[in-house]
């Protein structure tokens, strides 16, 4: 149960996201949006959640934001029940329920339904794709998401804090001889003991470090070096982070590419500024590349991005229209071959706060930017 004062901040940050959705959808003409989405779900509820079935990201009733700002949650009935109990308040969302039988009877019934909540016949709009007629509005709506409220701020370094703790600990923990896949069960067992879901895993030994970026967890039996790949949500927040860890001294070659690595994220970091635009982010990973000595890297894996309520909400690339927001959250991944870095940190006016720092973890030490960022190394076993 709330006390008295996180009532009211939730109160307070509620009133805060309706006001940034209804200032969208005045720009866009709409009467109202659909959030179907779990991100969004859990973004407007202070870090509620509503997916039943994890095998796709709609969830089991969705939430309606009227253009005058008057809340909805729609449901069947199989579902109001326990999220009127344990989501959400019928003082904040006004419940509209429905049979289950008359949901599945037409293809439309849930742009129907939402539909005539709206005033005056208006469009609606929605984060997915309605039968029925919907203007399709999520790249709008995740704009509402990127800057984050003062409580938001606050659950996101509580979460990095423990995410870096955690995986810090457990690494400490491995001995050559185990698999990947079991490295990756007991990870997630790890993380769940501090209420941290772990929406990617990633577990590498050896030569899949050098060969895959992406390296699901196999049998493979770690002998000399092990890479985890975590990115641990709490709250509908997802906090990224990677590690490394070596049977006896690290490679000089190895060394060298990590420091790289390193060197590329706190570049990253000290151009994470307000204001900052997705391209002007990816050449600064691309010189920074050639700089120490790795040029192309960068086509080799993504950079990162910016995240929150999904691992990634966009990524830094030539292309890219977006731009770096104040209070915006980013996870940055550089990677050398046979080696990674990567963080989660939150963008302020006057620079970076990185959130995910592991206790008692070898670091490197890089300036830019006139400041100095402390990444972390590979840990000799």
């Amino acid at each position: 149960m709330m006390n008295m004062a996180e009532q009211e901040n939730a109160v307070t940050e509620l009133e805060e996201k309706t006001e940034r959705l209804t200032r969208m959808l005045a720009a866009k003409g709409l009467g109202g949006v659909l959030l179907t989405l779990q991100p969004n779900f859990s973004w407007l509820t202070g870090g509620k959640q509503n997916l039943i079935d994890t095998s796709r990201e709609s969830v089991a009733g969705a939430l309606l934001v009227r253009s005058d700002g008057k809340r909805f949650v729609v449901a069947n009935r199989i579902e109001m029940p326990r999220l009127l109990d344990e989501e959400v308040s019928a003082t904040d969302f006004e419940p509209v329920d429905f049979p289950w039988e008359e949901e599945k009877s037409s293809g439309t019934f849930v742009a129907d339904r939402a539909g005539a909540l709206l005033n005056d016949g208006q469009p609606l709009g929605s984060d997915t794709y309605l039968n029925g007629g919907a203007q399709v509005i999520e790249g709008d709506v995740s704009a509402c998401r990127y800057k984050l409220t003062a409580a938001e701020i606050e659950r996101f370094r509580a979460l990095g804090k423990d995410a870096g703790e955690v995986i810090g600990k457990f690494m400490k923990t491995l001995e050559p001889g185990e698999t990947e896949k079991d490295i990756a069960i007991r990870a997630a067992e790890t993380f769940a003991t501090r209420d941290m879901q772990t929406v990617v895993l990633l577990v590498a030994a050896d030569e899949r470090i050098q060969k895959y970026r992406h390296p699901t967890p196999t049998g493979r039996v770690w002998e000399k070096n092990l890479m985890v790949v975590v990115c641990a949500r709490r709250n509908g927040l997802i906090a990224s982070l990677s590690r490394l860890i070596c049977r006896g001294p690290v490679t000089p070659d190895l060394a060298r590419r990590t420091l790289a690595a390193a060197q590329v994220n706190a570049q990253l970091f000290a151009a994470t500024r307000p204001g900052a635009t997705g391209p002007e982010l990816f050449d600064v990973a691309v010189r920074s590349y050639a700089e120490t000595g790795f040029p192309n890297e960068e086509h080799r894996h993504h950079q990162g991005g910016a995240c929150g309520y999904r691992t990634r909400d966009w990524m830094a690339h030539p292309n890219s229209r977006e731009i770096v927001e104040i209070n915006q959250a980013f996870a940055w991944n550089p990677t050398v071959t046979g080696t990674k870095c990567e963080e989660t940190c939150i963008a302020f006016e006057n620079g970076v706060e990185v959130i995910t720092s592991s206790p008692d973890w070898p670091s490197i030490s890089v300036e830019a930017g006139a400041k100095n960022y402390s990444l972390s190394d590979i840990l000799s076993i």
